[in-house]
């Protein structure tokens, strides 16, 4: 599909991802690029196998992402910064993006990666994804959305981690730009209740928006949550996607195997063929219950994520007082609660802006260091 098709598909069908995402990564020791991209190979003929759309993956880039400091994320036990690093090395852009896009473009299905910084966008750019996904945690990463909403590829951002001025703010902002933006309901907790899903969110946010909203789920095993979005709108599905749960990594434990995936796919097709169905999935206890509440809230367990996984602005080289901010002098960079930069989303305020003092790469940028 190109970007056109994708965006008609967005608004008027059932999009279903498999976020594969690191799920290359299955062993705690490293391995070769050559074995990560054999892995992600079988990994996509499993997903076309089982019907999907896409399959959507993680793309990292150390330098403008993540800061060497210790931190070990509240989903993970690794810890960040070398889990990040690992990601980085483990994934050139020759050896293993731009044959991975090859061979999904050769197997027919959609291929696109979620940019975990500007510079992980531009990478992606140049591979010639049609389609671009913002994490939970990068909802505030101005500096990303502001590269990739200059772009006329859709967008869809996940709304996990986040309040509904944070998601109304990043929704807006893409859009003064790029009309083309779509919204996930997600709730950042891994795996999440079935009871916990809040899909009464995703009519909250069609209403609020008027915009395409689909459904990005952390539960396992059952697939009656995913249909239940279906039933009441959505016309994205997002799924993580390995061959095991049991597998090592950050996402094997809430993701989806193939005969999951393959359930799914025939479940969303059945539904779009007769949609009479819709309505007793939402009169059933699950569907009611589901209703409930819609509104767009950050649970507790959510906000945990925000200190490890929102970011800073910091200096993206040597900058000499007196010198004019411009954009690309600028990272924005976790983790927010040990960087000590202005948070992320102050990213225009600072363009523009002279340095008062010396800036050595990676130091913060603050109220303190501008005039």
């Amino acid at each position: 599909m190109n970007s056109n098709q994708i965006w008609e598909k967005l608004q008027n069908g059932v999009f279903i991802i498999a976020e594969i995402g690191k799920n290359f990564i299955q062993t705690e020791e490293e391995r070769t690029t050559e074995e990560y991209l054999k892995n992600a190979k079988q990994l996509v003929d499993a997903v076309v196998k089982a019907g999907a759309d896409a399959v959507k993956f993680q793309t990292h880039n150390v330098e403008d992402e993540q800061l060497n400091l210790k931190i070990i994320a509240p989903h993970f036990f690794g810890e960040r910064h070398a889990w990040v690093t690992r990601n980085t090395k483990a994934t050139p852009l020759n050896e293993f993006w731009k044959p991975l896009k090859a061979y999904c473009d050769e197997r027919g299905i959609v291929f696109f990666s979620t940019p975990m910084s500007r510079g992980a966008a531009k990478a992606l750019n140049e591979i010639g994804v049609n389609l671009w996904k913002i994490a939970s945690g990068d909802v505030m990463d101005f500096p990303l959305l502001d590269y990739v909403r200059r772009s006329d590829k859709p967008i869809i951002i996940s709304s996990g981690q986040s309040t509904f001025e944070e998601v109304e703010k990043a929704v807006n902002y893409l859009r003064e730009k790029n009309s083309r933006v779509a919204l996930l309901h997600c709730v950042s907790k891994y795996p999440c209740p079935v009871e916990e899903l809040r899909l009464g969110t995703i009519k909250f946010l069609r209403n609020k928006f008027n915009i395409p909203v689909g459904f990005s789920d952390h539960s396992v095993g059952d697939i009656s949550p995913d249909i239940t979005a279906v039933a009441m709108g959505a016309t994205i599905l997002e799924k993580h996607f390995s061959f095991s749960r049991s597998l090592w990594g950050s996402d094997h434990k809430v993701s989806m195997t193939p005969e999951e995936m393959k359930s799914l796919v025939a479940a969303v097709q059945e539904l779009e063929r007769d949609p009479s169905k819709r309505e007793a999935i939402l009169n059933s206890d699950y569907g009611k219950r589901a209703s409930e509440e819609q509104q767009k809230v950050m649970t507790e367990d959510e906000a945990k994520f925000r200190p490890v996984f929102r970011k800073s602005l910091m200096a993206g080289q040597d900058i000499p007082a007196g010198t004019i901010i411009t954009a690309e002098m600028l990272y924005a960079m976790r983790p927010q609660q040990y960087a000590g930069g202005l948070p992320s989303e102050k990213y225009e305020e600072v363009i523009g802006k002279k340095v008062v003092k010396d800036l050595k790469k990676y130091d913060p940028i603050t109220d303190t260091t501008l005039v």
